[in-house]
């Protein structure tokens, strides 16, 4: 066990975590020059072309020091807000992390963030100073941030370019010296915690462990205790690029189980995994609960293929264990599931993979928040609404409350008042504005949640000029004016497109989204009305002309009554087909709803 060192790398998005993985493992020789390539440990298409990290991914080297052999087990890290439970559950299955902060950029929101969580679980943290060789890098005043930030010696932070392979040797010496080796009793009765899973077609669920005591060998019966199921280890093995099959995996070390269960409902994350003989296990408390925060509708495009969704759903859970979701039904849309994601860039992740790896083609709603509804029958009672759907009649409620974040943004001092005004255009107040260094700025914001969902991320890269960085917390609920906006088309509720927003928003948005749909919806035989309602108050209209035929052009001088009598004749035959006509709504008019500043 003192030779096992487990270790994850953290980072804000775009400091170069994974080329830094790449380079230890090049110079462990984990991977051979054939299979090496760049950004070696992304290995979804996805991650690739958008260049970040989505999933956390483990992997073991072997590293040879003073003559002895100790092995590293690596799990890199995801840096984007959206996948900071990615971060907490490779957290949990460490001792130690490395810290690295790109010498161009500094400091950033999620940097700090991630540190939070890694030093709340007591782990031992490397300061790596990244990209030195940049020509914009700015070593000695991002040392000295780093300094301030942990509190260390500055002898400490490790320059590093993970380009060049400056300053990998040193890494590797200090996460054998620094790093604690795992604690664990190797006598005692099997304990293993599940960080992850993924689904194999030709093998089931293939489980991602770390062992805390015991061991595990290949054939012994063991037990899930979430689920309480009974399985037999048919193969266990350690994770380096391709699987290596093992006898036995020991206490402190991290491998792969596979048990040959179908049904991914039966692996949860986070999960502890013991001996079936042993009386009473005791649970391993690993990360914390996933709170979704951004809710949607995905519904099957063909409403057949509803149970071929589910199946989908259910395997990429595994895979990403803080997607949530429930059967819902909607009149416009037919059967599909009320979604729960972190955060806008997991529900187009999420989107993009049903499409990729299931071949499901998807509609996806307008996103919205959780809210607690209040009647006035009985005010203690909380109605959860999830869906605009859900809110109460308004002259039975008693009050609405909403989800409030304290968001912290990190940006240059020239873009203070730019992001200030956009914090306060989206109903955020400011509570703290600190200089962290003369050149950049931390302000704290209590806003609504709502307010970020839709494009509030977008435009404050564009404000700041992609200088600004984001992280948020929930900090409960609080009582606000909102109310149900409906569209209707053709005097017919489309519920899909109905939205909960603050009142004195109501109005505009109402207005944007008549004219946004005005543009969409194809024009038909018949004249069709779009309203926003609030209510049975109509708010907004647009009115998408009806395609006419020129019935008149056969009479040609002669009196008007003649032209006049054809046209009514024309009027009434509208005005029926505008009874039992329907409308069809084309696929972009339900995300053309979020990019209503555009």
């Amino acid at each position: 066990m003192k030779h096992i060192r487990n270790f994850c790398i953290i980072a804000h998005i775009d400091h170069g975590k994974s080329t830094l993985a790449d380079r230890l493992l090049d110079q462990t020789q984990t991977v051979t020059k054939r299979e090496a390539q760049a950004q070696l440990l992304d290995s979804m298409d996805l991650e690739r072309e958008r260049g970040i990290t989505i999933k956390s991914h483990a992997i073991q080297m072997e590293y040879v020091y003073k003559g002895e052999q100790y092995i590293l087990n690596l799990i890199d890290t995801p840096g984007h807000v959206d996948f900071s439970y990615e971060v907490s559950r490779s957290i949990a299955a460490c001792e130690g992390a490395l810290l690295i902060v790109d010498a161009a950029q500094s400091i950033q929101a999620q940097t700090i963030s991630n540190l939070y969580l890694a030093l709340e679980n007591d782990l031992e943290i490397i300061p790596v100073l990244n990209k030195i060789d940049l020509p914009s890098a700015n070593p000695e005043e991002v040392t000295d941030d780093i300094v301030d930030l942990l509190g260390c010696d500055a002898s400490e932070v490790i320059p590093a370019s993970a380009k060049t392979g400056i300053g990998i040797e040193e890494i590797l010496e200090a996460i054998v010296e620094r790093i604690p080796s795992p604690k664990g009793n190797p006598d005692a009765s099997l304990r293993a915690l599940i960080f992850d899973s993924v689904y194999n077609p030709f093998r089931g669920v293939e489980t991602y462990f770390r062992v805390i005591d015991g061991s595990i060998k290949k054939g012994q019966q063991i037990k899930f205790m979430a689920t309480g199921s009974l399985h037999n280890a048919d193969e266990v093995g350690t994770l380096k690029l391709q699987q290596v099959v093992k006898k036995e995996i020991k206490t402190g070390d991290v491998g792969y189980l596979i048990t040959g269960i179908k049904d991914a409902r039966e692996v949860k994350v986070g999960d502890t995994i013991t001996d079936a003989k042993d009386e009473s296990p005791k649970a391993i408390g690993g990360f914390e609960d996933v709170k979704p925060m951004v809710f949607a509708g995905i519904y099957p495009v063909d409403t057949e293929d509803f149970e071929e969704l589910r199946s989908s759903m259910e395997k990429l859970q595994l895979n990403d264990a803080s997607l949530i979701f429930q059967p819902e039904s909607s009149a416009a849309l037919g059967f599909g599931f009320r979604c729960g994601f972190l955060g806008m860039l997991h529900l187009e992740i999420i989107q993009e993979r049903l499409e990729r790896e299931f071949n499901m083609t998807v509609i996806t709603t307008v996103p919205n928040v959780s809210y607690h509804a209040y009647t006035n029958k009985e005010p203690d009672e909380i109605i959860l609404v999830n869906n605009p759907s859900d809110l109460p009649d308004p002259s039975k409620m008693n009050r609405v409350e909403e989800p409030y974040i304290k968001a912290s943004i990190i940006t240059k001092s020239d873009f203070v008042g730019s992001v200030m005004s956009l914090c306060i255009e989206k109903r955020g107040e400011i509570t703290n504005q600190s200089y962290l260094t003369p050149e950049r700025v931390e302000l704290s914001f209590d806003m609504p949640l709502a307010e970020i969902v839709f494009d509030f991320y977008d435009r404050l890269k564009t404000v700041s000029k992609g200088y600004a960085s984001f992280d948020y917390s929930p900090i409960g609920m609080r009582t606000s004016k909102l109310v149900k906006v409906d569209v209707l088309l053709n005097g017919n509720t489309v519920d899909a497109l109905s939205a909960l927003l603050h009142k004195d928003n109501a109005y505009d948005i109402g207005k944007k989204m008549c004219e946004k749909l005005k543009e969409l919806i194809p024009r038909q035989q018949f004249d069709i009305p779009i309203q926003a309602a609030i209510g049975a108050k109509i708010i907004a209209r647009e009115t998408v002309k009806a395609l006419r035929k020129d019935v008149t052009a056969k009479c040609y001088g002669g009196d008007i009554s003649r032209k006049r009598k054809l046209l009514e004749k024309q009027k009434k035959g509208k005005k029926r087909m505008r009874q039992v006509g329907n409308v069809e709504i084309p696929q972009e008019a339900f995300m053309a709803v979020l990019k209503l500043n555009d």
